[in-house]
């Protein structure tokens, strides 16, 4: 599989009190690697797929550090370290309920549709291309996230996309996301996501409007479950486990993963659902992004 997107570092801030402004407030704080993309793709490799991140880091230590962190997992890493450009980074404040992200994606920001293009062509053995919708979001990212979905076209890949964050979404627009990512083979959103793109109602509402833009839709509600939407099929809907959650981080990432790990195998969207939401809370009850 193929996954294309960020790679950045995470400052993350777990705290369980509301942040007091003008003073200090207890959290635990970690260093790690972070980037929807790289997050989903560490998490692929975690249940067993063979997966190639394509992605944009600075020629930096962090760079380097994060290139070497995913490679240790089994991650192939067809990641462009860019001269003079910093590694993104992202403030990730968390408590048990959400997480709220203060992004500079820096290099990030340089995917370049060369580079893509070539490592899609470069790994003949994959069936299927997962896109993070951040390149997307940003004018100067979104040339290489488009090459990847051409290139995924041009050789007959299956392709996901995440729709990555709410706030960028409105910034970008609703109705030209959905023109960039029209005819994908499935999308997938969390609930706010889902409002931006689809408007008011249901999960399932929202994710039989998508589907006249992608042919499945995946609509997350956290605790609530998951709902599966097809152009031509029954909506199926799975409920989340029940596990104390820790840290919310990176928990659409694996979800992604578990998902597509058993939807790309020949799994009906009931088992693929299932798989994703185990995965999801496997993510939860620790801290972090990754597994």
């Amino acid at each position: 599989m193929i996954v294309v997107g960020d790679l950045v570092t995470d400052v993350l801030v777990v705290h369980d009190r509301a942040i007091e402004a003008g003073t200090d407030t207890d959290a635990a704080i970690t260093l790690t690697g972070g980037g929807q993309a790289a997050n989903t793709a560490a998490w692929l490799a975690h249940a067993g797929c063979a997966v190639t991140l394509v992605a944009a880091v600075g020629e930096d230590p962090a760079g380097r550090e994060r290139v070497a962190e995913l490679t240790v997992r089994g991650v192939r890493c067809a990641v462009r370290a860019h001269k003079g450009a910093a590694t993104g980074s992202v403030v990730v404040l968390a408590t048990a309920q959400e997480r709220t992200m203060l992004a500079d994606r820096g290099a990030a920001l340089l995917l370049d549709p060369d580079d893509v293009a070539e490592a899609v062509a470069a790994t003949p053995a994959a069936t299927h291309l997962h896109l993070s919708g951040y390149p997307l979001l940003d004018a100067r990212s979104r040339p290489g996230g488009l090459a990847a979905l051409a290139a995924a076209r041009t050789r007959g890949l299956t392709t996901s996309v995440d729709a990555a964050s709410a706030g960028p979404l409105r910034r970008a627009g609703a109705a030209a996301f959905l023109d960039w990512v029209r005819g994908t083979d499935l999308l997938l959103c969390n609930a706010d996501e889902a409002a931006v793109l689809a408007g008011p109602g249901t999960a399932q509402e929202q994710a039989g409007a998508l589907t006249g833009v992608a042919r499945n839709v995946v609509v997350k509600s956290g605790g609530a479950g998951a709902v599966w939407a097809s152009r031509d099929g029954m909506p199926e809907m799975v409920p989340a486990p029940r596990v104390p959650v820790v840290d919310p981080t990176g928990a659409g990432d694996a979800f992604a993963a578990g998902l597509l790990v058993a939807w790309c195998a020949g799994g009906d969207p009931r088992a693929a659902l299932a798989a994703g939401a185990a995965l999801g809370a496997e993510a939860v009850c620790r801290v972090g992004a990754r597994p």
